[in-house]
């Protein structure tokens, strides 16, 4: 069985997708804290640069329904995301330092502020947008 399905299926929580998604988001958490050039445990992010990572993921993915489409995995604030995180540390399917905590995930962000009421849309370049204006 994979590794991931195992520990969704042991947790119970949250839905198989949320688990997806966060190793999805790895990357983008990585990119966003400037470390993707590092390597090994310089290329470790702590938790904040993770929810960051993660929060823009999943605005490029699913825009101002963001905060919803995470609610239908169970993940309803960022410290589920923790408990996620920390279960796959358990699992040895993620690594942590000695000061990385599940409170950690504790003080991140309220799902609607940061998804809903500061979503800007943006047409691509290729549309022939351009940039906005402030009082535009």
């Amino acid at each position: 069985m994979d590794p991931v399905r195992k520990v969704w299926k042991e947790d119970g929580r949250y839905r198989l997708e949320a688990y997806q998604f966060l190793f999805d988001s790895l990357d983008k958490a990585v990119r966003l804290a400037g470390k993707e050039e590092a390597q090994g445990s310089e290329r470790h992010v702590s938790g904040q640069e993770l929810l960051a990572g993660m929060r823009a993921y999943a605005s490029d993915l699913f825009g101002p329904l963001a905060a919803q489409v995470w609610r239908t995995w169970g993940v309803h604030s960022t410290l589920d995301w923790g408990r996620i995180v920390f279960a796959l540390v358990e699992a040895k399917l993620l690594n942590r330092q000695d000061t990385d905590t599940i409170d950690d995930f504790a003080a991140g962000y309220d799902f609607d502020e940061a998804f809903v009421r500061h979503y800007r849309p943006e047409l691509p370049r290729e549309l022939g947008a351009r940039p906005a204006r402030d009082g535009a």
